[in-house]
């Protein structure tokens, strides 16, 4: 009798183990579950990383950088000059790219990744410039101290770079007035950037569409010696908007 009373302890701990063993993993795969979903949805919705393909924006950037984007600039939060913006080619600044094959468990996990905001395989089909013309602003280069202007304010931009020697906040001049729902974006590198000022000859004539912005970066995430906030510098468009006509 005491034998069968030890194998039914024995058994019914074992069905105990096996039943915290199983709830354990379901309560693992509902954190896994709900961690996805909210990832998801604070990529699509809030947030999401890109990473830096070229140096256009150095060095307030630099190649191979990830940065945090929020995406809700501009339906929510107001763009405004200064800003550091992703947004969509608008047609033309980007050469055609062809999608390198991977294998599938590779192509798989860069899926997931990215559909919760680990990965940035789209990052070579955007663009990041400084906003710096908003709709209907006039931005002209250079006055008599190689400065750019706002609606007539000379701007003093510590954030961009020149080659040694070089003072022209641009190197060739230009003279544009803002359309209705368009940005003049400009890179920080200014003698290294295919920006606004260089693709005159695409559909848009170089402005693009407020539509096509993904949102406004704010923080270098990676790699960790470069971890920076990205400001817009307010100071340099004070008076700004009191130029416009």
């Amino acid at each position: 009798m005491r034998a069968d009373g030890d194998g039914g302890t024995m058994t019914t701990a074992a069905t105990r183990r096996r039943r915290g063993a199983l709830l354990f993993l379901r309560d693992v795969l509902v954190i896994f579950v709900v961690a996805v979903l909210v990832s998801f949805l604070i990529k699509t919705f809030l947030i999401r990383s890109f990473f830096i393909p070229s140096g256009s924006m150095e060095v307030t950037l630099e190649v191979d950088d990830r940065i945090i984007v929020n995406q809700l600039v501009p339906e929510v939060v107001p763009l405004e000059r200064g800003d550091v913006v992703v947004f969509r080619d608008p047609g033309g600044w980007l050469p055609a790219r062809v999608e390198p094959e991977q294998p599938p468990l590779v192509a798989a996990v860069d899926w997931f990744l990215a559909l919760v905001g680990l990965s940035a395989p789209d990052s070579n089909d955007h663009l990041v410039k400084r906003l710096i013309g908003l709709p209907g602003d006039h931005v002209t280069c250079c006055n008599a101290l190689g400065q750019m202007s706002v609606n007539g304010v000379p701007l003093d931009e510590p954030y961009i770079t020149l080659p040694p020697g070089e003072e022209k906040a641009s190197r060739d001049d230009f003279d544009v007035t803002v359309p209705a729902d368009r940005l003049w974006m400009m890179g920080d590198n200014r003698y290294d950037s295919q920006d606004s000022r260089y693709n005159g000859d695409t559909p848009l004539k170089g402005f693009v569409p407020v539509d096509n912005v993904v949102g406004r970066a704010f923080v270098v995430s990676w790699p960790v010696s470069h971890w920076a906030w990205l400001g817009n510098y307010p100071e340099v468009f004070d008076g700004v908007d009191k130029g416009r006509g």
